[in-house]
């Protein structure tokens, strides 16, 4: 196989069994993006759509995923974007460079967690707080 440099968007509820070269396989209801690998290997690459992996931008059919596809697991270690159904390449990276890329995402994907926690917290003392006046309000009537 060789390289793909456009993506046509199939939009699906589930994945296929089998996936064709030169589609990008979307499931709004599980969201989550699947391709074969763009550089012609044949893995199959799964982009979940969540704050700390990618998302999915559509535009008159067109669809693109951000940030980059960095496929350093698979022996290819390809790497590229997903932009309105076009391929855009990377040229490839050092292992120092992916490890940073990695440690990046990482402390990422945990400072989501913490502010995500943080909010719950900071909704739930307001809510308690808002109970608690009005407790206080009716108590003094």
């Amino acid at each position: 196989m060789s390289r793909v440099t456009h993506l046509q968007p199939e939009f699906v509820k589930f994945m296929p069994e089998s996936f064709a070269s030169g589609k990008i396989y979307v499931s709004r209801r599980y969201s989550t993006a699947s391709h074969l690998c763009c550089c012609g290997c044949g893995l199959r690459v799964v982009t979940p759509f969540k704050p700390a992996n990618w998302s999915l931008s559509e535009s008159n059919g067109a669809v693109s995923l951000h940030p980059s596809i960095g496929n350093w697991s698979f022996p290819c270690k390809s790497h590229y974007w997903i932009e309105g159904n076009r391929v855009r390449w990377a040229g490839a990276m050092s292992p120092a460079a992916i490890a940073e890329v990695r440690a990046r995402d990482r402390r990422d994907a945990e400072r989501l967690v913490r502010e995500s926690w943080l909010a719950a917290m900071r909704r739930r003392v307001r809510a308690a707080s808002i109970r608690a006046a009005e407790f206080i309000t009716a108590w003094w009537r």
